[in-house]
């Protein structure tokens, strides 16, 4: 048995087509229906429509990523209650269209965050990367958040100052829509009055707090999950740690840990990212396929250098820092047991998580940043070869 390989796909206006992903060798198709807005129900009608065209060309909708969490639900206010209740439906409607796998995300404001989408690799490929100096240079001098130099050392804040007085007028507004750019996929951005605004709305909202709203979510949602049939899997911080003064609390095997517990079930598990949580050099990514294989149902396999400072940059899939090989041994050990102990949930899927754009790639329009055609072809190639290395190891 071996795990689904998958693709995430942008829907009908991917620049990607169903048939040239059918050719990577994917079986699987991720994606969600991104054209309804945040907090709406997705109707069968809706959901169907879409099953129906990615299987018209032979592929499975095999996860859901993502049904986006609405901002209220996080911070537990305004209509918060009925918003949760329009979730439930999603799941439910989900489940009636054999759809089972839903992955989804509870960072504040920015699904996730860069400084540079356009770095040229050693190869002359384009990756991205995160420095900690140029996050720092957008808070402190750009969005100039309030009290933004608390969360700072008086070093980092040096390093961002002489940084920001070395960038050109068009280099700042490169940082500044790079930083702001929205959820992969939606092509949107946030202006710099809107972050402050959002920002301000999260002002009474600790560490503590938007855990305990984490937990009180999937309380509430999880016993619909599973009547319906569908495992719910939530997607690490990107990057693991906090930003614009905003707590994360998906960074670490103790965060997962606690939210696991938060609801003991199956039902209520983990999408193991290894680039999101490589990011930190404090993540041991092989210990935590180890300890929680039984509670992880997807897989983003990416890798990064990353260092002690909290710069990273996105590597090709076998280099870097993340040692994928024991990872995806760990979790084909997983696997074997879960499929021993005769459990449902046996499935798996992986996707390759971001890939460089490489030349075939580079005259066509439309590609989100991470998510170009040959580079993640790459990465599955890689990744398919190395998951039966590892089964072939292990004699299975």
């Amino acid at each position: 048995m071996n795990f689904e390989q998958t693709w995430r796909w942008f829907g009908p206006n991917d620049s990607i087509s169903l048939e040239e992903i059918k050719q990577t060798g994917a079986t699987g198709i991720v994606t969600a229906l991104h054209q309804i807005p945040v907090g709406e129900v997705w109707s069968t009608e809706a959901i169907l429509h879409r099953k129906k065209i990615i299987e018209k060309v032979g592929l499975t909708w095999s996860v859901v990523e993502s049904v986006p969490v609405h901002e209220n639900i996080k911070k537990r206010k305004g209509n918060y209650k009925q918003l949760i209740e329009n979730y439930k439906q999603t799941i439910v409607n989900l489940g009636k269209c054999r759809v089972d796998l839903v992955c989804y995300n509870f960072m504040p404001i920015l699904d996730w965050s860069r400084t540079d989408l356009d770095v040229v690799y050693k190869d002359g490929s384009i990756t991205s990367k995160f420095e900690a100096r140029a996050f720092a240079a957008f808070d402190l001098f750009i969005l100039r958040r309030d009290n933004a130099e608390k969360d700072y050392t008086e070093e980092r804040i040096k390093q961002a100052e002489e940084y920001f007085n070395n960038l050109s007028e068009k280099q700042k507004q490169t940082l500044q829509s790079t930083v702001l750019f929205g959820l992969p996929g939606s092509l949107q951005s946030y202006t710099l009055d809107e972050v402050k605004l959002a920002i301000k709305e999260y002002a009474a909202i600790v560490d503590l707090e938007l855990r305990e709203n984490l937990y009180y979510f999937i309380k509430q949602i999880t016993p619909t999950a599973e009547e319906a049939g569908i495992y719910l899997v939530i997607h690490a911080d990107d990057p693991p740690w906090p930003l614009l003064g905003l707590p994360r609390v998906v960074s670490n095997k103790n965060d997962v840990e606690l939210l696991l517990n938060a609801y003991n079930s199956p039902h209520n598990g983990l999408t193991l990212c290894t680039g999101s949580f490589g990011a930190d050099t404090s993540n041991d990514l092989v210990e935590m396929a180890k300890s929680f294989g039984c509670r992880i149902n997807f897989m983003h396999l990416r890798n990064v250098w990353r260092n002690e400072s909290r710069d990273f940059i996105e590597e090709n899939h076998l280099e870097g820092d993340i040692d994928l090989y024991s990872v995806m041994r760990e979790l084909i050990l997983a696997q074997e047991k879960r499929i021993t102990d005769g459990r449902k949930d046996f499935r798996m899927p992986y996707r390759p998580d971001h890939g460089h754009l490489m030349i075939p790639d580079m005259k066509r329009e439309g590609i989100y940043p991470g998510y170009s055609l040959f580079g993640r072809m790459r990465g599955l190639a890689e990744l398919r070869g190395m998951e039966l290395a590892i089964r072939r190891e292990l004699k299975l």
